[in-house]
């Protein structure tokens, strides 16, 4: 039996929280708007060292779940929007990173620090989702869905995301506690606005360094409890 990771009281500071899905989904199969407001936002506009604040670079997180999905959604201010015109017939990019990109790294096994997956999206659609083995990347195939819309005159651009839990972990578990962080790429030249959660400190920008992601809760579905009847007074 795997034994369960407990992150210190400490550390769990730097959590991020998923709410459960309530309700059905659209047409298109994501979450309703009044189901992401019942998520936790998430805010970040510092670059990777957890400095140069930017707050018309701010970027929005929240998650939902269910035992089959795992649902994000970015919303992200922008000051410049650059992307690649060109990917795979199904929106598939290499080296999306190159562009402007939203970035979640999950690890739902922290016991395998070197060990995660990475997902990327950028304002027009395209998408890369990597498992990483030991700095080794490899196409996931996870099956991510996902759907992106611009705000021109809110210098705004969002991105909602469905993930399958099986192509993250076996066994979904509700009760355990992933590794995660979030990160904002921006900018065509050099230098370019590298932001992130938790800082991951590097000299250089560096995304990959496991052991400063954050940590992922689920929270449960609520118990309601079953009203009382009320007596009714005898005539």
């Amino acid at each position: 039996m795997r034994k369960r990771f407990a992150p210190s009281s400490k550390a769990l500071r730097n959590t991020a929280l998923a709410a459960p899905l309530k309700g059905t989904l659209d047409a298109a199969g994501f979450p309703s708007a009044r189901a992401w407001r019942t998520a936790k936002p998430i805010l970040f506009d510092a670059d990777w060292q957890g400095k140069n604040r930017d707050p018309h670079r701010q970027t929005e997180v929240r998650l939902l779940w269910t035992p089959e999905f795992l649902y994000l959604k970015f919303v992200a201010c922008y000051r410049l929007i650059t992307v690649f015109n060109d990917a795979d017939p199904g929106g598939r990019r290499d080296k999306l990173w190159d562009r402007d990109v939203a970035e979640v790294f999950l690890q739902p096994d922290p016991a395998q620090l070197r060990r995660y997956n990475e997902f990327e999206v950028s304002p027009n659609g395209f998408w890369i989702d990597l498992e990483i083995i030991s700095g080794s990347l490899q196409h996931l195939k996870s099956g991510l869905q996902r759907r992106v819309s611009i705000d021109e005159s809110k210098k705004l651009w969002t991105a909602e995301l469905t993930i399958p839990t099986k192509s993250l972990t076996p066994h979904f578990d509700r009760t355990s506690v992933w590794r995660v962080n979030f990160f904002r790429v921006e900018g065509p030249t050099e230098p370019r606005f590298y932001s992130s959660w938790q800082p991951t400190n590097t000299p250089q920008p560096n995304f990959h360094v496991p052991e400063r992601f954050g940590f992922l809760k689920f929270d449960p579905v609520p118990v309601v409890k079953p009203q009382k009847k009320k007596r009714s007074k005898p005539q």
